[in-house]
């Protein structure tokens, strides 16, 4: 469902990034719950799963729903780019109980029947407990889940800030959020953000400006929140995720030019964000019509995807593609 968030003069003044330890790992339990964003993240997967089996994230999951909203408080827009994770879970904590309260009824209306399900009933009866429980179940998560490997996801994110302000230096904001994901586009004073999440269909931001979070977990969605009076946000995947995990990255090249031979291997390896034949080409010095037959051949496998974008053709790695680059495949 297209999301239009229209710019003010204020709005523009008031642009930013920040990296969210809080909301990355709420991504990362999302991403447990949800198949589809396994694909870069197998090696982390196996990697957790006896410190997954110690963990009851069944409070969580209820209000992560596969279309619809999460309450803000669980992770709100931080202050500053860069806070600690003791920072942000200690506003969590400090959730009143009933703004608690209105946004965790809001969330479980999407989910037909987690209101007036027992776990539904028991955390509107006593939000001021839920924010508890919330919370110490986030931090656990935190422990678990992400925080060993925080400093290598850190410096990701930090890399993928850098290079967008590089872009905003160069362009604007109309190159900015022309790289962000096919489906974000800017026209007109006007961000049109394209999720699977159902919500306004417009949204004004009032001078609030717009915040934006790199992640490594979202792919392949966008996601976009806040709800008034939190400052609009849209947390975006951010580049090189397909290396986040990989331990041995020479070994697995090796493995996938012995499998595919190396050209197909080159093309495969070169697409860590969606690009056309000609500029494919171009990375690779390889002759366009050649790089075309290679992209043919890794459709027809299930190894990409395709899609037209104005007068281009951009490719993109399926779950099965990256899986594969990953050496994850079975």
């Amino acid at each position: 469902m297209p999301l239009h968030m229209s710019f003010g003069t204020d709005d523009l003044l008031r642009c930013r990034f920040a990296i969210s330890p809080l909301c990355q790992t709420h991504e990362a339990v999302r991403t447990l719950l949800r198949s589809e964003r396994h694909g870069y993240h197998l090696p982390w997967l196996r990697r957790i799963r006896s410190a997954v089996a110690g963990l009851d994230l069944s409070l969580l999951a209820l209000f992560i729903p596969i279309r619809g909203y999460t309450p803000d408080f669980l992770g709100p827009p931080p202050a500053v780019p860069y806070p600690s994770f003791e920072e942000e879970l200690a506003r969590l904590r400090a959730t009143e109980p009933e703004a608690a309260r209105r946004e965790m009824a809001l969330s479980l209306a999407d989910t037909p029947g987690a209101a007036e399900s027992a776990a539904g009933r028991s955390v509107l009866e006593d939000p001021a407990r839920a924010v508890r429980r919330l919370g110490d179940l986030t931090e656990r998560a935190w422990h678990a889940l992400l925080e060993p490997d925080w400093p290598r996801v850190r410096d990701l994110l930090e890399a993928d800030v850098a290079y967008r302000a590089r872009q905003l230096a160069d362009g604007g904001l109309e190159r900015l959020f022309a790289d962000l994901r096919p489906s974000v586009s800017w026209a007109d004073g006007r961000l049109t953000v394209r999720t699977r999440a159902g919500g306004p269909e417009v949204q004004e931001l009032d001078g609030r400006g717009l915040l934006l979070m790199p992640s490594v977990f979202v792919w392949p969605d966008v996601v976009s929140g806040f709800v008034p009076p939190w400052q609009p946000t849209v947390i975006y995947p951010a580049r090189g995720v397909g290396v986040l995990w990989q331990e041995s990255a020479e070994g697995a090249a090796d493995a996938l030019v012995r499998l595919l031979g190396a050209n197909r291997a080159a093309v495969l390896s070169t697409l860590e964000e969606p690009a056309a034949t000609t500029a494919l080409a171009q990375r690779l010095g390889l002759a366009p019509s050649s790089v075309s037959a290679h992209l043919a051949v890794l459709r027809a496998a299930g190894l990409l995807t395709s899609r037209r974008d104005g007068h281009r053709v951009l490719y993109e790695r399926t779950p099965l593609g990256i899986a594969l680059l990953g050496g994850d495949a079975a």
